[in-house]
């Protein structure tokens, strides 16, 4: 069983910590992202576990075994990066089983595997050409098929979809999903692209300056973020915050009062007190037009996709937002607008940026 475990992983560049002490549990089958902004240490992560990074302290556990001083090829492991790595001279043939014929498998094993290796990735017109003559996506599917073909214990990719257009991407997202079912393997999937996490992810795991922020899947982090980083992090568009004051409480209800106290509505009371500076979070899908609405602003940008229209407003305290509304809207720049907000939709967070301890 291809379980992988990490306890106390630390990853130092001399005084420099990278990586600061994360523990982790990736059950077999379980396809986890690693997502977070650049610098956050997410492909040096991944570069440990494979064993192109040392380690300097904690343990790195694939299936029963602690792989800290275990050579790369001996990990079990295969990594799929950026860039293609293809080798020009070879044939796409030869490319997918460089890595068997270097171990000594021989030829008709060889052979066996490759190709059904290019029916699983429906590449097997592709077999004979060179890499220039493939497109971006059927050069990443060939860095795919080599790693498959060795049969690891777990897959690593260092986002491997980032060289591909919009298009394309979306196209082998979806292809990569399907190896996944039909494989069941390990994956451990590296990006920086959150919609890729919500959409490829059994469980995702969210890095910030080394640190694990919060780890569940997609809809837990979408449905209830640890911290305002995460919040801000997962979903698309990417959630406000606005800054105001607890005015007063009452039962289970608070009163939000912005800082210049020029709109106020009610959030949920769990966990704060009156007085209490805190940080309002809320969706752009969490928001509706309404010209009863508490927050009022000015349209400073529409954004018109057919099925929805994303505008941006600025409030009159100067906090900027995005509304994400439903259908076609005629909406102008330099409009005014009233925005409702429900309080089910609110999520609070102190002056630390995290959530208030109930």
């Amino acid at each position: 069983m291809a379980q992988l475990s990490l306890r106390s992983v630390v990853k130092n560049y001399g005084d420099v910590k990278v990586i600061k002490g994360v523990d982790l549990d990736i059950g077999h089958g379980e396809f986890v992202v690693f997502v977070g902004p650049s610098g956050c240490g997410k492909s040096t992560l991944l570069r440990m576990i494979a064993g192109l990074e040392d380690i300097s302290g904690g343990e790195v556990t694939i299936g029963d075994r602690v792989v800290n001083d275990i050579e790369p090829r001996d990990r079990g492991v295969a990594m799929v990066f950026q860039s293609y790595a293809l080798y020009p001279h070879m044939s796409v043939y030869d490319n997918v089983g460089f890595g068997l014929k270097l171990a000594g498998t021989p030829r008709d094993e060889r052979d066996r595997k490759i190709r059904a290796v290019a029916k699983v990735l429906q590449m097997e017109q592709l077999l004979d050409r060179k890499p220039a003559q493939l497109s971006g996506g059927q050069r990443q599917r060939v860095a795919i098929g080599r790693a498959i073909v060795r049969e690891p214990d777990v897959f690593l990719f260092d986002e491997p979809l980032s060289n591909l257009d919009a298009a394309l991407r979306v196209d082998m997202r979806m292809e990569l999903a399907r190896l996944h079912h039909d494989l069941g393997a390990t994956m451990i999937y590296v990006t920086h692209d959150q919609v890729e996490a919500m959409t490829l992810a059994d469980k995702i795991v969210v890095l910030n300056g080394g640190v694990l922020q919060q780890v569940g899947s997609p809809l837990e982090l979408y449905n209830n973020p640890a911290n305002q980083f995460v919040a801000g992090f997962i979903g698309s568009p990417k959630m406000n915050f606005i800054a105001g004051t607890v005015q007063s409480i009452t039962a289970d209800i608070a009163q939000f009062v912005t800082k210049d106290a020029t709109m106020a509505w009610s959030i949920p009371a769990a966990g704060l007190s009156v007085g209490q500076a805190v940080t309002l979070g809320v969706r752009p899908h969490g928001l509706s037009a309404d010209p009863k609405g508490p927050l009022q602003g000015t349209v400073l940008l529409v954004e018109s996709l057919g099925n929805e229209t994303v505008v941006r407003v600025a409030l009159a305290d100067g906090t900027e937002i995005t509304a994400a509304l439903p259908g076609q809207s005629h909406l102008e720049t330099g409009a005014r607008i009233q925005l409702g907000i429900a309080a089910s939709e609110c999520h609070v967070f102190d002056d630390q940026g995290q959530k208030p301890a109930a």
